[in-house]
């Protein structure tokens, strides 16, 4: 009667689940998160370690998480549990932007305007409670994300201590001399009625008027006498240096026409529709002028650089006032006339420039961009509209030389998408000169780390460019200038240092209402009726630029600077520009030691995520249907430094790879059922050659992990990862000692040594991968054999893999040799195979003819390389005995004889080999098989 040896093998088993079931398992296991206090957990771990600190910059409570906050939280979290691995203390206070615009509007959707049909009182209360349920919304998919964090206790810039802070932070920025005041022009949104910080500005195309308009000359003797010319060729006709503009909404501003002092100046003798005149425009846009006004004949009779003609005075085209010619290096010949129109009020380069020649700054435009009454012909025009009647007027005045529309990029409110206008307005500003604040901020700049290294470039030149920040708005939900200004002289109290600590005060116990109702009376006492108190809200920028000091310098978990600031690539313009400013203004000092940008998430072809192209990858929906931690895996497998393209499809491609990486888990798992690594660990001296080198290969891997997650490149992780599951794992040491893990006696040494093995790569690989799929991870660490603590995110990395001696016999080198010659082998058995010559690898016998190289390589492996080749048998020769009909393989120095084996085949281990059926007791096993089945098991030294 034939024996049932299937119960004589060690056949896989595990509890743990093919299918991950993400969408279904992952909310059981943050149930257990939490129910356990987990994050509690990790940082009474972690405490008394080396702190790193990354800082959140907080998300705007404002409507569901999309793709690309996904994509930032993710990322943040791989960094802080690596960190932990690293053995670094590394807490996670996430925060939230409360205050501002996007709020107020939600809000007038429901109750109306502040002012107009409920309180502002009633109105900011609205908004503090909408805001509340957006952070709650936010919140509670960013957990879901498996995010681990503070979250019992984020930060948000409404909360009363925060608010109170934020005013401190203002009022010690004033102490160090970097706060002024101002009509300066400020970007500002005529829907919004307030200014703009510059990162809620963005550029798109738009078309406006291009017109090409007539100052003309006052004194046009005194002009030419500054001039080369021929004496007494003056020529003839009106005198006018021409601008161009593409506002011409801003002519009624207008104090001045700027020239460049070192540009050369010609003054034209021409004739346009019949009237002789003279024109005087920039020489090296000459004939582009007098192409674009249709002029063919003309000719220069004047040359002067701009600097001769400073102070000439020039009629304003349509208004009775004379205006001067000022010079300015802003001046180019890019486009235009080499002459620009100058109107202070409505523009940066127009107010400096004017500033230095003591200009008025004229700003005719209300807050709704319409023209004041006093506005001369254009009042209750609104700006935009009025365009045409400035053409009309300057035609009628016959100081319209040509008019085009173009289309150009313009700056639009990134709210509302429309475009907006250079206004003056009296507004609060931080000033980057008046105390050096640009100087000290460009020079932190260089003690940054800026990861990607063009970051550091790119901030410099926003830098060195920027015009002073707004901070002030007039709005009604945001936190206030706590300031109190002098009526007459418009200077601030002499005690506002100690006034802005008492308002703290109040504010830390009621919050901003306190300032909004305070009787200035109350702080000022007599003084008051003297003393204006401000009603300006300030810019939401300021709110989260000053985190560092609300949330950095007060929580004591943390420290100041941040080891690192981690936000989008748009943040240079935004939120890193913002901290920095602010913390130097402050501190005299960066707010972070490092910065790191991530891109934007785009459709796979490259294009923008909208609603109306029906190309949005929403996470929830990830979430639901293929769970948290394929969108994980996906952010770390993508290249964040760039464009991120995501699509259904290439997440189910991701779905792929994760699968690879959970059944590698499994395997290991169900090959360790019966390990109990206090009684079983093999020691390593003691382990065979192939189970040493897995563990090398893994500990060589770890390394290069640990790199990779040190300098955040998080592809490199999962790549260097999933080839080692797939090739080195799945497609070498797991397929080879299936054969030893399945069919050696159960606790003998070959076994117990190829499981000491496995379960040393799974105690490594459960940590690599646990910073990225979090919930897989942790998961399968509850399946691990062996005592273990309650969470995979209480661990440092692995301590247990051991390096392979380089001088060894059998070392990396070898094994990279049998690793060559097996994939060679292998092609050529597929190719028997696919011929109908042998059925599985097992039927057949190999003959291998090696140069002195692989010879000697191959023959250390005894009688044992035919479990590398997973052959019945592999016998090594010299490369002289090769037959003719030997293969050569594609391995140079390599032949190959793949012969059809004719013994029998054992039923237990399906080899084919001669001793099969030599033992009465068992007719159907080979020796090999009877030893591991009666005996004391057989021996094995390398595979």
């Amino acid at each position: 009667m034939t024996m049932d040896y299937k119960k004589t093998l060690n056949l896989p088993n595990t509890a743990f689940p093919m299918k991950g079931n993400l969408a279904q398992r992952e909310p059981e296991r943050l149930k257990k998160w939490n129910e356990a206090d987990l994050y509690k957990k990790i940082r009474q771990e972690f405490a008394g370690r080396p702190k790193f600190i990354l800082h959140d910059g907080p998300p705007y409570a404002n409507g569901e998480i999309h793709i690309g906050h996904a994509v930032n939280k993710v990322l943040k979290d791989f960094i802080i549990k690596s960190k932990s691995l690293s053995g670094f203390d590394a807490p996670y206070v996430p925060g939230w932007d409360c205050h501002g615009l996007p709020i107020e509007l939600q809000v007038e959707k429901k109750i109306g305007k502040a002012g107009v049909k409920v309180s502002p009182a009633v109105f900011r209360k609205a908004c503090r409670e909408y805001a509340g349920k957006q952070v709650n919304i936010q919140k509670e998919a960013f957990i879901r994300l498996g995010i681990l964090g503070d979250w019992e206790h984020p930060y948000l810039t409404m909360d009363f201590a925060f608010e109170a802070d934020i005013v401190r932070s203002l009022g010690k920025i004033n102490q160090n001399g970097h706060i002024a005041k101002g009509a300066k022009p400020v970007h500002w949104c005529t829907d919004c009625g307030s200014a703009l910080a510059e990162a809620e500005v963005e550029y798109e195309d738009k078309h406006s008027p291009a017109v090409d308009v007539r100052f003309q000359v006052v004194d046009e003797a005194g002009f030419l006498s500054h001039c080369h010319h021929v004496p007494e060729h003056d020529g003839s006709g009106p005198l006018s240096v021409v601008i161009w503009t593409t506002t011409p909404w801003t002519l009624p501003a207008n104090q001045g026409v700027a020239l460049n002092p070192d540009l050369e100046y010609a003054v034209v003798q021409c004739e346009k529709d019949g009237n002789k005149e003279r024109l005087v425009v920039a020489e090296a846009l000459l004939k582009d002028a007098m192409l674009r006004y249709d002029i063919e004949n003309y000719h220069v009779i004047a040359y002067c650089k701009g600097a001769a003609l400073e102070r000439q005075l020039l009629q304003h085209p349509f208004y009775d006032r004379q205006v001067p010619i000022i010079l300015g290096d802003h001046v180019t010949t890019e486009a235009g006339t080499g002459a620009v129109h100058t109107a202070p009020g409505h523009g940066q380069d127009d107010y400096v420039v004017g500033l230095k020649y003591g200009l008025p700054v004229d700003n005719p435009v209300g807050n709704d961009g319409v023209f004041l009454p006093n506005t001369e012909i254009f009042a209750g025009e609104h700006v935009f509209s009025a365009n045409d009647h400035v053409l009309e007027v300057l035609e009628q005045q016959g100081k319209l030389l040509h008019h085009v529309a173009i289309l150009h990029s313009y700056p639009h409110c990134w709210r509302h998408k429309t475009p907006i206008i250079f206004r003056a307005t009296p507004q609060w500003f931080i000033s980057m000169d008046k105390n050096k604040l640009r100087e000290q901020a460009l020079s932190e700049v260089k003690r940054v780390a800026w990861i990607p290294e063009w970051g550091q470039a790119r901030i410099e030149s926003m830098m060195e460019g920027r015009p002073d920040w707004c901070i002030s708005r007039q709005r009604t939900w945001g936190v206030p200038i706590t300031f109190f200004v002098h009526k007459e002289t418009g200077e601030l109290h002499p005690r506002t240092a100690e006034l802005v600590e008492q308002v703290a005060q109040r504010i830390e116990q009621q919050g901003i209402e306190a300032w909004f109702e305070l009787d200035a009376a109350e702080l000022l006492g007599d003084e008051a009726e003297h003393y204006e108190k401000m009603t300006d809200t300030l810019d939401v920028w300021f709110d989260s630029g000053v985190t560092h000091a609300c949330v950095l310098e007060k929580r004591e978990q943390l420290h100041f600077p941040a080891d690192l600031y981690l936000e989008g690539s748009d943040q240079h313009r935004g939120w890193f520009q913002s901290s920095l400013l602010a913390s130097v203004a402050m501190n005299e000092v960066a707010p972070y030691r490092a910065v790191l940008t991530h891109g934007f998430t785009v459709d796979a072809d490259g294009k923008k995520m909208s609603k109306s192209k029906g190309n949005v990858v929403a996470p929830q929906s990830v979430m639901k249907d293929l769970g948290a931690d394929v969108l994980r895996l996906w952010v770390a497998s993508t290249d964040y430094r760039g464009e991120m393209s995501v699509s259904d499809e290439i997440l189910r491609r991701t779905s792929d790879g994760y699968r690879r990486l959970r059944n590698t888990a499994r395997f290991l798992l169900s090959n360790l059922d019966d390990f109990d690594p206090a009684q079983d660990l093999v020691e390593t001296k003691d382990l065979l050659a192939l189970d040493r080198w897995v563990m090398d290969r893994a500990f060589t891997l770890q390394e290069e992990v640990k790199t990779a997650y040190e300098t955040y490149q998080f592809q490199h992780i999962y790549q260097k990862v999933h080839h080692f599951c797939v090739i080195d794992l799945g497609g070498f040491y797991l397929d080879i000692i299936k054969d030893r893990q399945y069919t050696a006696k159960a606790d003998g040494l070959a076994r117990r040594s190829a499981q000491t093995a496995m379960y040393h790569v799974l105690e490594a690989l459960t940590r690599w991968l646990a910073p990225i799929i979090s919930y897989t991870a942790d998961e399968i660490w509850q399946y691990m054999p062996g005592q273990r603590s309650e969470s995979v995110f209480l661990e440092t990395w692995y301590q247990g893999l051991v390096k392979l001696d380089d001088n060894a016999a059998l070392n990396r080198e070898f094994w990279q040799k049998v690793m060559t010659v097996r994939a060679a082998v292998g092609k050529e058995l597929e190719k028997s195979r696919a011929k109908g010559d042998i059925g599985s690898s097992l039927n057949a016998e190999l003959e291998l003819f090696c140069n002195a190289e692989f010879f000697d390589a191959l023959s250390q492996l005894s009688d044992e390389l035919r479990f590398i080749f997973i052959t019945s048998n592999a016998t090594v020769m010299a490369e002289q005995n090769a037959p003719e009909e030997a293969i050569q393989t594609e391995v140079e120095g390599v032949k190959l004889n793949v012969v059809v084996s004719e013994h029998g085949k054992c039923v237990r281990c399906w080899h084919q080999r001669p001793d099969v059926g030599q033992q009465a007791e068992h007719p159907e096993l080979c020796g090999r098989c009877v030893e591991n089945v009666a005996g004391e098991g057989e021996h094995r030294h390398y595979a």
